[in-house]
């Protein structure tokens, strides 16, 4: 499957928001929000007249890029929103919250979206026992998450004792048994990034 493999801060800048696809790096001086927190490209700093299309445009992206996908991939999240029963927004943003990828970024097994996907696709994760190895795989309610057992040994996840996370309140992990759980669907006031998700909804919807 096709993946972005430029730079993963230039995102961040051309978003003019840390997207926290670095890990720890965003929380630093290093973060390149922090050193140079203008566009990318010789005319970054330049003021630029924003259109009502440019701030749906910009939302879009900066959704689709902080959860890692393509423009295929998003669109489909949205088409499969606009089927279900409630808000569209609401829907789109549960539904990107529940890709394995980012529970397993949640629950701080790995430092970011990128790492957490690759720790998925190396058959590290297992789901109610069986090893899931799909980054877009849609945990239910009550489905356990945990590292296989043949990995737990691993340095990465014996120094997870050390790690402190905010957890959201419809997951929980511990760090002991390296196993967590789905306590309930994630909702629009679990997801914490500043998303205006009605400007990609108007968007789409055009």
């Amino acid at each position: 499957m096709a993946k972005y493999t430029g730079a993963d801060c230039k995102l961040c800048r051309r978003e003019g928001c840390k997207l926290f696809l670095k890990g720890e790096r965003c929380l630093t001086k290093k973060c390149a929000m922090e050193r140079r927190p203008v566009a990318p490209g010789v005319h970054g700093a330049a003021r630029k007249k924003v259109t009502e299309y440019g701030l749906q445009l910009r939302e879009k992206q900066k959704v689709k890029r902080t959860y890692g996908l393509l423009e295929k991939q998003f669109r489909g999240y949205y088409e499969k929103a606009s089927k279900m029963n409630g808000i569209v927004g609401d829907n789109m943003l549960s539904l990107l919250e529940r890709r394995l990828d980012n529970v397993v970024f949640r629950m701080g097994i790995g430092a970011s979206r990128a790492e957490s996907r690759q720790i998925v696709n190396h058959g590290h994760i297992t789901v109610n026992g069986k090893v899931v190895n799909i980054p877009s795989f849609l945990v239910s309610v009550d489905d356990v998450i945990a590292i296989k057992e043949s990995k737990k040994e691993k340095p990465m996840f014996k120094n997870l004792k050390d790690v402190k996370v905010v957890m959201p309140k419809w997951l929980e992990f511990n760090t002991e048994t390296l196993t967590g759980k789905i306590n309930a669907l994630p909702t629009r006031d679990d997801i914490d990034m500043n998303f205006q998700e009605h400007l990609i909804i108007e968007l789409y919807s055009k």
